[in-house]
Protein backbone atom coordinates (compact mmCIF):
# COMPACT_ATOMS: atom_id res chain seq x y z
CA UNK A 1 0.00 0.00 0.00
CA UNK A 2 1.54 3.39 -0.90
CA UNK A 3 0.69 5.58 2.32
CA UNK A 4 1.74 9.45 2.31
CA UNK A 5 2.69 9.21 6.07
CA UNK A 6 5.34 7.25 7.66
CA UNK A 7 6.98 6.55 11.18
CA UNK A 8 9.67 8.39 12.81
CA UNK A 9 13.02 7.14 11.81
CA UNK A 10 13.78 6.82 15.40
CA UNK A 11 9.95 4.49 16.21
CA UNK A 12 11.21 2.46 13.46
CA UNK A 13 14.43 1.69 15.09
CA UNK A 14 13.28 1.23 18.48
CA UNK A 15 10.45 -1.45 16.63
CA UNK A 16 12.96 -3.11 15.20
CA UNK A 17 15.25 -3.73 18.47
CA UNK A 18 12.03 -4.58 20.42
CA UNK A 19 11.85 -1.32 22.82
CA UNK A 20 8.59 -0.62 22.55
CA UNK A 21 5.83 -1.44 25.16
CA UNK A 22 3.09 -3.22 24.30
CA UNK A 23 0.45 -0.09 22.92
CA UNK A 24 2.81 1.35 20.53
CA UNK A 25 4.24 -1.95 19.83
CA UNK A 26 0.58 -3.18 18.63
CA UNK A 27 0.12 0.50 16.65
CA UNK A 28 3.63 0.13 14.58
CA UNK A 29 3.03 -3.47 13.92
CA UNK A 30 -0.13 -2.41 12.30
CA UNK A 31 0.94 0.16 10.41
CA UNK A 32 3.56 -1.98 9.23
CA UNK A 33 1.42 -4.27 7.76
CA UNK A 34 -0.07 -1.89 5.89
CA UNK A 35 2.91 -0.03 4.56
CA UNK A 36 5.53 -1.03 2.13
CA UNK A 37 7.94 1.78 3.07
CA UNK A 38 8.20 0.74 6.59
CA UNK A 39 7.91 -2.87 6.41
CA UNK A 40 11.07 -2.69 3.88
CA UNK A 41 12.54 -0.15 6.36
CA UNK A 42 11.99 -2.19 9.63
CA UNK A 43 13.27 -5.09 7.80
CA UNK A 44 16.35 -3.46 6.89
CA UNK A 45 16.86 -2.29 10.49
CA UNK A 46 16.58 -5.85 11.79
CA UNK A 47 19.07 -7.38 9.17
CA UNK A 48 21.73 -4.42 9.47
CA UNK A 49 21.38 -4.36 13.36
CA UNK A 50 22.21 -7.50 13.64
CA UNK A 51 25.29 -7.18 10.75
CA UNK A 52 26.47 -4.48 13.11
CA UNK A 53 26.09 -6.87 16.18
CA UNK A 54 28.15 -9.18 14.35
CA UNK A 55 30.59 -6.74 12.98
CA UNK A 56 31.24 -5.26 16.44
CA UNK A 57 32.59 -7.96 18.33
CA UNK A 58 33.46 -6.74 21.83
CA UNK A 59 33.99 -3.07 20.94
CA UNK A 60 31.84 -0.33 22.32
CA UNK A 61 28.62 0.14 20.51
CA UNK A 62 28.94 3.51 19.29
CA UNK A 63 29.04 1.58 15.47
CA UNK A 64 25.67 0.79 15.94
CA UNK A 65 24.05 4.21 17.09
CA UNK A 66 21.06 5.45 15.54
CA UNK A 67 22.60 7.65 12.87
CA UNK A 68 24.89 4.70 11.78
CA UNK A 69 22.12 2.47 11.19
CA UNK A 70 19.73 4.52 9.49
CA UNK A 71 22.20 5.87 6.77
CA UNK A 72 22.93 2.50 6.29
CA UNK A 73 19.38 1.80 5.96
CA UNK A 74 18.94 4.92 3.51
CA UNK A 75 21.99 3.40 1.32
CA UNK A 76 19.87 0.21 0.87
CA UNK A 77 18.07 -0.05 -2.75
CA UNK A 78 13.96 0.37 -2.70
CA UNK A 79 13.99 -2.55 -4.57
CA UNK A 80 15.96 -4.89 -2.54
CA UNK A 81 13.17 -5.61 -0.37
CA UNK A 82 12.84 -9.68 0.83
CA UNK A 83 10.39 -11.78 -0.95
CA UNK A 84 8.78 -12.63 2.60
CA UNK A 85 8.42 -8.88 3.93
CA UNK A 86 4.69 -9.18 2.22
CA UNK A 87 1.81 -6.99 3.70
CA UNK A 88 -0.40 -8.99 6.24
CA UNK A 89 -3.98 -6.88 5.37
CA UNK A 90 -7.18 -8.46 4.07
CA UNK A 91 -10.43 -7.10 4.92
CA UNK A 92 -10.94 -3.87 7.15
CA UNK A 93 -8.97 -5.20 10.19
CA UNK A 94 -4.59 -5.86 9.47
CA UNK A 95 -3.18 -8.76 11.30
CA UNK A 96 -1.51 -7.89 14.19
CA UNK A 97 -4.84 -6.19 15.36
CA UNK A 98 -7.47 -9.34 14.63
CA UNK A 99 -6.46 -10.65 17.69
CA UNK A 100 -7.17 -7.52 19.63
CA UNK A 101 -10.50 -7.11 17.44
CA UNK A 102 -11.53 -9.44 15.29
CA UNK A 103 -11.61 -9.25 11.88
CA UNK A 104 -14.39 -6.40 11.41
CA UNK A 105 -14.40 -3.20 12.56
CA UNK A 106 -18.32 -3.37 12.81
CA UNK A 107 -18.17 -5.48 15.12
CA UNK A 108 -16.09 -2.88 17.46
CA UNK A 109 -18.26 -2.03 20.94
CA UNK A 110 -17.64 1.28 21.24
CA UNK A 111 -18.94 3.80 24.04
CA UNK A 112 -19.72 7.44 23.22
CA UNK A 113 -17.63 9.77 25.04
CA UNK A 114 -18.77 13.42 23.53
CA UNK A 115 -21.04 14.09 21.10
CA UNK A 116 -19.73 12.88 17.54
CA UNK A 117 -17.03 10.97 19.10
CA UNK A 118 -17.01 7.17 20.45
CA UNK A 119 -14.21 5.24 22.00
CA UNK A 120 -13.47 1.99 22.61
CA UNK A 121 -10.17 0.83 24.76
CA UNK A 122 -8.04 -2.37 23.66
CA UNK A 123 -6.98 -4.81 27.08
CA UNK A 124 -3.34 -4.43 27.61
CA UNK A 125 -0.33 -6.44 29.88
CA UNK A 126 -0.98 -4.90 33.17
CA UNK A 127 2.72 -3.98 33.00
CA UNK A 128 2.32 -1.41 29.98
CA UNK A 129 2.13 1.91 31.01
CA UNK A 130 0.60 3.72 27.73
CA UNK A 131 -2.94 3.46 26.73
CA UNK A 132 -4.19 1.84 23.60
CA UNK A 133 -7.31 2.76 22.55
CA UNK A 134 -9.98 3.59 18.86
CA UNK A 135 -11.88 6.46 18.34
CA UNK A 136 -15.04 6.50 15.98
CA UNK A 137 -14.88 10.34 14.78
CA UNK A 138 -18.17 12.04 13.19
CA UNK A 139 -17.76 13.12 9.58
CA UNK A 140 -16.87 17.22 9.24
CA UNK A 141 -16.19 17.11 13.58
CA UNK A 142 -13.21 19.16 14.25
CA UNK A 143 -11.14 17.67 17.32
CA UNK A 144 -10.49 20.99 19.75
CA UNK A 145 -6.58 22.20 19.14
CA UNK A 146 -4.71 20.22 21.39
CA UNK A 147 -1.06 19.03 22.32
CA UNK A 148 0.52 15.71 23.63
CA UNK A 149 1.96 15.19 27.15
CA UNK A 150 4.40 12.80 25.40
CA UNK A 151 4.63 10.48 22.46
CA UNK A 152 1.54 9.24 20.63
CA UNK A 153 1.32 7.21 17.30
CA UNK A 154 -2.59 8.00 15.56
CA UNK A 155 -3.02 4.86 12.93
CA UNK A 156 -6.01 5.93 10.53
CA UNK A 157 -8.38 2.47 9.86
CA UNK A 158 -10.93 4.06 7.82
CA UNK A 159 -11.96 7.46 6.58
CA UNK A 160 -9.57 10.12 6.96
CA UNK A 161 -8.66 13.32 8.54
CA UNK A 162 -6.75 16.58 7.95
CA UNK A 163 -4.96 18.80 10.27
CA UNK A 164 -1.29 21.02 9.62
CA UNK A 165 0.65 18.16 8.24
CA UNK A 166 -1.74 17.12 5.64
CA UNK A 167 -4.43 14.83 4.89
CA UNK A 168 -4.40 11.17 6.77
CA UNK A 169 -6.04 8.34 4.86
CA UNK A 170 -6.37 4.36 5.49
CA UNK A 171 -2.91 3.21 6.82
CA UNK A 172 -1.18 6.69 7.13
CA UNK A 173 0.04 7.27 10.64
CA UNK A 174 0.93 10.26 12.88
CA UNK A 175 3.82 10.30 14.95
CA UNK A 176 3.84 13.31 17.10
CA UNK A 177 5.31 14.13 20.85
CA UNK A 178 5.12 16.82 23.27
CA UNK A 179 5.74 19.46 20.47
CA UNK A 180 3.46 19.25 18.74
CA UNK A 181 0.07 21.06 18.61
CA UNK A 182 -2.74 20.48 16.25
CA UNK A 183 -6.47 20.13 15.55
CA UNK A 184 -7.29 17.14 13.19
CA UNK A 185 -11.01 18.06 10.84
CA UNK A 186 -12.59 14.68 9.71
CA UNK A 187 -13.13 14.65 5.91
CA UNK A 188 -15.76 14.01 3.77
CA UNK A 189 -18.97 12.13 4.47
CA UNK A 190 -17.53 9.08 6.05
CA UNK A 191 -16.32 8.36 9.93
CA UNK A 192 -12.80 8.29 10.83
CA UNK A 193 -11.83 5.35 12.91
CA UNK A 194 -7.99 5.79 14.29
CA UNK A 195 -5.99 3.70 16.27
CA UNK A 196 -3.59 5.35 19.15
CA UNK A 197 -0.99 4.84 21.48
CA UNK A 198 -0.40 7.64 24.09
CA UNK A 199 2.27 7.77 27.04
CA UNK A 200 0.22 10.73 28.91
CA UNK A 201 -3.11 12.63 28.14
CA UNK A 202 -4.04 14.70 25.71
CA UNK A 203 -2.91 18.72 26.71
CA UNK A 204 -6.53 20.45 25.45
CA UNK A 205 -6.47 24.49 24.74
CA UNK A 206 -9.92 25.46 25.27
CA UNK A 207 -11.37 25.82 28.43
CA UNK A 208 -14.16 23.44 27.94
CA UNK A 209 -12.23 20.79 26.38
CA UNK A 210 -9.94 20.43 29.72
CA UNK A 211 -13.10 20.10 31.68
CA UNK A 212 -14.35 17.80 29.54
CA UNK A 213 -11.29 15.62 29.63
CA UNK A 214 -11.66 13.11 32.51
CA UNK A 215 -14.93 12.26 30.77
CA UNK A 216 -13.52 11.48 27.83
CA UNK A 217 -10.52 9.60 29.06
CA UNK A 218 -7.94 10.87 26.56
Amino acid sequence: MSLDHHLDDATLLQYACGNLDEAFTVVVATHVAMCDTCRHAVRQAEELGGGVLEDAGTAELEVGSFEHLMLRIDDQPADTAPAACVAQVSGDVPAPLVRHLGPDLGAVRWRSIAPGVRKHVIKQNSASKSSLYMLHIAPGMAVPEHGHGGSELTLILSGSYTDVFGTFRRGDIADLDEHVEHQPIVDGDLPCICLVATEAPTRFKGFFSRLLQPLTGI
